[in-house]
């Protein structure tokens, strides 16, 4: 036999590599869907889409979409500005709360910033991951909206599909403005500020999405009203909403001059931010991760003058009766610590508790000579009797997560008293100051404190909100993965607290009216009153669950 006809097999080809944005994506996205801890990770049980991931939130979604059936019989701009005021709101929360923690994580900077990776291909990897899961978010809450859109006053078949672009559009502007913002904020000022810029930055852009999403329903008030650049509502034509709102309305029914004046907005605002966020600043990017990364070993005096200012607080009456328990006064000043000094944990837990303060702003300046006055001061009390539970669940996630195991290592049987040190810290560093701040606002725009008797039902019920996150010792603080912190769901909260608060609300103003206002009080202390006690007792007996 001839060996020159025996031929090895052919090599195969090889692979074209993955391009580095394909790779980013892939990996930003996995450690989305599974987080970043390996503790009780099961690959087979491990979501496998976004989908999958957010299921349980998509549902929710999907069911307050629903709501857009009422506006069958109304125009399309109508429909339109309601979808796009909520999604704005859903959306900018998400971003707000997530960009941080996103785009300047420390762990894994040290592993891919020394890598020969463009800035622009590692930031437009983890934007692509946040506007996907926004689109998922946006997508289930206008799904009942595309159909709606059809049947509306000038609708017809084509508005689903023009507005699934207004809302992709949405959602780039929503997540390029955060990433322009950090921006700006670390050319101008530096990484010395950089941090506490970004921590105002976020909480500011949570505010104005709730605000332009709780501003539109004034225009939808008025059913056929169409937009005018010179009418009493000109000024709806400054927020987003009403510039994609006017997209619609133009590809969908021709519309006016004012609306496709708000669609070149709309189209001419996107492509700025994007140009500049992602394409001009990008560099930007990689200096402010490396930046933020760098650590001094030098105290400053005002971190020295915080310690001591911490230490003064626990060691001075009431604190001092309050912090008998050495465990409960070692979690408050490390939960205090965490509050002021904290970089990730201020990215979470203030852009997270800033949306609620709009909603009472909003009822307390309407109408103060009549009815929505004195409800305006009891939803207030409602509300903010429910921020020690957000602020609360909020400071249970931290990237330091793994250090948490070291309470278990300690001589105590549980984690109660952890759990009651971070609650009363987050009751005098968070609610009392807020509580304070919204009884100025009363007291000036009532006329007085008369109004502020109204408040009592919703304040009362504060003891029980924070201690519902305690229960069963689910409040130890920075113990859990910040990838869980599942802040895609907190509209949700959002609507569940605002639906609490109102009826409680609306109960105290009844009452008040009727004549048997102090009953009320009464018997909502005695149920408040066992409801703590038993509470207080399960979070006494709670024993520490199996790492596993």
């Amino acid at each position: 036999m001839n060996a020159s006809a025996v031929q090895p097999p052919p090599l195969p080809k090889p692979r074209p590599p993955i391009a580095p944005e394909k790779a980013l994506r892939r990996l930003f996205l996995t450690l989305f869907l599974r987080g970043r801890s390996a503790r009780g990770l099961r690959k087979d049980s491990a979501p496998t889409s976004i989908g999958q991931k957010l299921f349980g939130s998509i549902a929710i979604y999907t069911f307050f979409g629903i709501f857009a059936l009422g506006f069958v019989r109304q125009p399309v701009f109508s429909l339109a500005i309601y979808l796009h005021g909520m999604t704005f709101v859903f959306l900018g929360m998400f971003v707000a709360a997530s960009a941080g923690e996103v785009l300047f994580n420390k762990e894994e900077a040290d592993i891919l910033m020394h890598r020969p990776i463009a800035p622009r291909a590692f930031l437009w990897a983890k934007i692509r991951v946040l506007v996907e899961v926004s689109l998922w978010l946006a997508g289930a809450f206008n799904l009942v909206g595309f159909f709606v859109g059809a049947l509306c006053v000038g609708g017809n078949w084509i508005f689903p599909f023009v507005h699934l672009t207004s809302t992709i559009l949405e959602a780039l502007l929503c997540t390029g403005t955060v990433v322009l913002i950090y921006q700006l904020c670390l050319r101008w000022f530096g990484r010395e500020r950089l941090e506490g810029l970004m921590t105002m930055a976020q909480m500011l852009i949570a505010v104005l999405a709730v605000t332009a999403g709780q501003i539109m329903p004034r225009l939808i008030s008025h059913p056929g009203a169409s937009i005018q650049m010179d009418g009493p509502h000109w000024w709806i034509v400054l927020l987003p909403p009403a510039w994609f709102a006017g997209f619609d309305e133009s590809f969908v029914s021709g519309g006016t001059v004012a609306s496709w004046m708000l669609t070149l907005i709309a189209l001419a605002s996107t492509a700025a931010v994007l140009y500049f966020a992602f394409g001009k600043l990008a560099g930007s990017y990689e200096s402010g991760v490396q930046a933020l990364n760098e650590s001094s070993t030098r105290k400053s005096k005002r971190t020295r003058t915080r310690r001591r200012f911490l230490d003064m607080l626990v060691n001075a009456p009431p604190l001092r009766w309050w912090l008998r328990d050495p465990v409960a006064r070692a979690s408050f000043l490390l939960s205090a610590a965490y509050l002021a000094r904290d970089r990730e944990t201020k990215l979470r837990v203030y852009p997270g508790l800033a949306p609620m303060l709009v909603l009472p702003f909003i009822f307390l300046f309407q109408d103060r000579e009549n009815f929505m006055g004195s409800f305006g001061a009891a939803f207030t009390g409602a509300y903010l009797g429910l921020i020690p539970m957000m602020g609360l669940d909020l400071l249970k996630y931290s990237q330091q997560w793994q250090a948490a195991d070291l309470f278990r290592n300690a001589p105590i049987a549980g984690p109660a008293q952890l759990c009651h040190g971070a609650r009363r810290a987050v009751l005098v560093f968070l609610t009392l100051p807020l509580l304070v701040l919204f009884a100025v606002i009363v007291w000036l725009l009532q006329g007085g404190a008369a109004h502020w008797v109204l408040a009592i039902p919703g304040l009362l019920a504060l003891p029980i909100y924070a201690m519902i996150p305690c229960v069963g010792g689910n409040a130890v603080p920075f113990s859990i993965p910040s990838a869980e912190a599942k802040s895609a769901s907190r509209g949700i909260q959002m609507f569940g607290i605002m639906m609490i608060a109102i009826i409680l609300a609306f109960a105290a103003q009844v009452a008040w009216k009727y004549g048997w206002f102090w009953w009320l009080v009464l018997g909502e202390a005695i149920v408040v009153s066992a409801l703590y006690f038993s509470m207080r007792g399960s979070v006494k007996a709670a024993r520490w669950a199996p790492i596993d």
